[in-house]
């Protein structure tokens, strides 16, 4: 108990701390005997709290709410501390037994943590004056005795544990060694398994072996760097494996049955898997009952390059015209490719979910590995693919401050992330989709780009993906302005009324005002309801005409 749910008793507590010396023993008294007689669930007006601690009614107030009696008792004992700390309150000024934290934790056979836990559930505490002039923690025996009346049960189930002793500590540190050499648990993991075995709180067991290790850094369990020796084995087991070294060997050497040294590797396996996000764009197809066999049987008919490689640019080192070499991607290899990328990533993170940290099935592991290396081999097909689509951005923004190795190595990561987020259901083209996603992201390091973003962006998501299913064949042709061309020379083939329509209500025209449909129905002397059908018939011919079937370039 830190501070006040009730901001009035906060204010009154300060209040009362300033009062007179003489009065305040009564109010420590009068606050525990409110506190007895407050029910949780009924909530009581700040001038009834008033009255009851000082004998002086106060007049109504309508700006201070009811508090509820359950932050209210919990106050009251707040109150009580702050008030025995404003003065002197001596043991002698009381007729009756004082306990204090220590006698009243030997009394029951229980930690002074134990007490400590008893007054947040209702003992009320008090800090009093002792003989020896020291002021410690107090409790009245009507106050234990009260409290006691009514949680017979937690003292009971609290007072089955005895206090720990030399003994219960040192096997307990015993148990902690023992399992901490294992390499397989960290410190709560090591407390839960040791108070399984014994009864005792995770708490206790985990204080137990902080304590250890703080008395005695040169031989911790745990050390501050929070590795305990056990971890440090299982990756040094790990690391030395994958360096070539056999399971037999790594056995003799540190004195383990080789069963436990692929353990020891399975577990460092399962975090690294269980760590690792897995993100990728659902489908429904992934759901069907067939289709492993669909999505991932043989793609011969998509296997076929798109067309003839080009040549590249001559201005182009010799590593970066090797980027040419590999054929582009048809509309139908692009689908097929991420349809299996996708498809792999959602199977690798259904079947981590069924991963044990604890005790990991290696089956299970070398399963989920094995799907997402598969899909790590289709998405490097991708990128390299479209490597000469992040070159050709690349060299019309040089003129900055950046190089153009640079400006290629920022764009390869914008490539890869578009990869993880194209959506292949949808029908577009991924190069158009990959080169918005490059030049947004130049355009927080190139303020001309940002200029150009900003001179011919929509902000229309339909009119956006109409735009992105333009077929761009020639990506050293691609930039804004002639995206634009090639959505006017699209919008051409709508009638007069839906091209002025779409370009009125989506800001297409060259200064990006934008019109709602109420305003164009009223220039056009048509209703909303009429403008809005004409706009949805005019979009669904785009999507038409923009179709993966259709050849318009």
């Amino acid at each position: 108990m830190t501070t006040y749910h009730n901001k009035p008793i906060a204010e009154l507590s300060t209040q009362l701390c300033a009062g007179l010396v003489r009065l305040r023993k009564g109010y420590v008294d009068s606050a525990e005997a409110l506190e007895g007689i407050l029910q949780d669930d009924v909530e009581y007006p700040y001038d009834f709290v008033v009255f009851r601690l000082t004998g002086y009614r106060p007049p109504p107030r309508d700006d201070i709410p009811a508090m509820k009696g359950l932050e209210l008792r919990s106050d009251m004992r707040l109150l009580i501390l702050d008030l025995c700390a404003s003065f002197a309150i001596r043991t002698s000024d009381y007729d009756e037994q004082i306990n204090d934290l220590d006698s009243l934790a030997g009394r029951f056979g229980v930690s002074t943590k134990t007490v400590q836990r008893w007054m947040q559930a209702g003992l009320v505490a008090r800090r009093l004056v002792f003989p020896d002039g020291r002021r410690r923690l107090s409790f009245l025996e009507s106050s234990v005795q009260r409290f006691a009346a009514g949680n017979g049960g937690r003292i009971s189930r609290s007072s089955r544990f005895s206090r720990l002793g030399a003994g219960d500590k040192a096997e307990i540190i015993r148990k902690a060694r023992r399992i901490s050499a294992g390499g397989r648990c960290g410190l709560l993991a090591t407390s839960r398994r040791i108070a399984a075995r014994t009864g005792r709180s995770v708490e206790t067991i985990r204080a137990t072996i902080r304590r250890h290790d703080e008395q005695n850094p040169s031989a911790a369990i745990f050390p501050a760097d929070g590795k305990g020796r056990g971890e440090s084995i299982r990756l040094e087991v790990y690391q030395q494996y994958l360096q070539g070294e056999g399971a037999v060997a790594l056995a003799q050497r540190y004195g383990r049955t080789r069963g436990s040294i692929y353990r020891m590797m399975n577990e460092v396996r399962a975090e690294h898997l269980l760590s690792r996000p897995i993100e990728y764009i659902y489908n429904p197809q992934f759901d069907l009952e067939d289709a492993q066999e669909v999505i991932l049987g043989p793609a011969e008919a998509v296997d076929a390059p798109v067309a003839e490689t080009p040549r590249p640019p001559r201005d182009l080192p010799p590593y970066l015209r090797e980027l040419y070499e590999t054929p582009l991607l048809s509309a139908a290899q692009e689908q097929d490719l991420f349809r299996r990328y996708n498809y792999l990533k959602h199977r690798a993170s259904g079947l981590r979910g069924s991963i044990d940290p604890h005790r990991p099935n290696a089956r299970d592991i070398k399963e989920v590995e094995s799907l997402l290396l598969r899909a790590n081999i289709i998405k490097n097909r991708i990128v390299r693919a479209n490597l000469r689509l992040v070159v050709s951005i690349a060299k019309r923004h040089v003129s900055g401050p950046m190089t153009l190795f640079e400006l290629i190595s920022d764009g390869n990561v914008s490539l890869m992330k578009a990869v993880e987020r194209f959506d292949f259901s949808r029908g577009h083209r991924f190069s158009t989709y990959a080169s918005w996603a490059i030049m947004r992201n130049y355009a927080h390091t190139v303020p001309h780009e940002q200029w150009q973003l900003d001179r011919f962006a929509t902000g229309v998501d339909d009119v956006v993906e109409i735009a992105s299913g333009l077929r761009v064949y020639d990506p050293d042709k691609l930039n804004v302005p002639e995206l634009r061309e090639s959505i006017d020379a699209v919008l051409a083939t709508l009638s007069g009324v839906e091209r002025t329509i779409l370009i009125d209500h989506y800001g297409l025209d060259r200064d990006g005002s934008v019109k709602t449909l109420q305003q164009l129905g009223k220039n056009l002397g048509l209703s909303k309801e009429r403008v809005r059908q004409i706009e949805q018939k005019a979009l669904g011919k785009l999507r038409e005409i923009l179709a993966p079937e259709n050849k318009f370039v």
